[in-house]
């Protein structure tokens, strides 16, 4: 054989391992891009769920406002909740810092907390449970939290698939050299795990 063919053959070998290489690499890439677009439509729904929650906000307290008008501090501290949690943007490029996340689901949870106090002061008025419009308002209001949770899982579970795929190697180098970084997760609420208390 001559050096000539010898060339040839590790030439070919060389373009056969640099064409397989590419490959590998746009095949990686185009996974990770198609993962961290699930995780940012996955956060687009949960802030939208969450909007629906704050829209629904001003007609509840407007509807109790006029039956319980002595409740004010309970009214005014959903309206400052609600505020709050308003205030409190992430940006996909963000959701990667734990702290900014860690605000926003905090800001989120007072807003449950202060809710659940306001339909606590609701059953102290029978007049008000019966009112149409609160009864609807409180309807969509439940259906709404239940819209969250479902939402918040199914970002939990894109930003999964992105966080295993980031950490695996060779995957890792690519997602390096893209900038992806781990997404954080929904936790359960400090004291989730303890039973509310009723008092009568």
């Amino acid at each position: 054989m001559s050096g000539r063919a010898i060339a040839f053959i590790i030439l070919g070998i060389l373009l056969v391992i640099g064409i397989s290489i590419a490959s590998w690499f746009i095949s990686v890439r185009n996974s990770l891009v198609t993962l961290d677009e699930q995780v940012n439509q996955s956060w687009a729904q949960v802030e939208n769920v969450y909007q629906r929650r704050a829209d629904l906000i001003p007609n509840l307290v407007e509807t109790v406002k006029g039956y319980a008008s002595h409740e004010r501090e309970t009214l005014e501290s959903v309206i400052e909740a609600r505020s709050k949690a308003t205030s409190v943007r992430i940006t996909p490029e963000m959701l990667g810092d734990p702290g900014v996340f860690k605000q926003f689901q905090s800001s989120q949870g007072a807003l449950s907390s202060a809710l659940s106090r306001l339909m606590v002061v609701v059953e102290r008025y029978p007049d008000l449970k019966a009112n149409q419009n609160f009864l609807d308002l409180q309807t969509q209001l439940e259906g709404t939290e239940n819209r969250i949770t479902v939402e918040r899982g199914r970002f939990n579970e894109a930003a999964r698939a992105l966080n295993t795929k980031i950490r695996r190697f060779p995957e890792t180098i690519v997602a390096g050299m893209l900038g992806l970084e781990k997404r954080p997760y929904f936790e359960a609420q400090e004291g989730a795990d303890e039973a509310p208390k009723v008092k009568f």
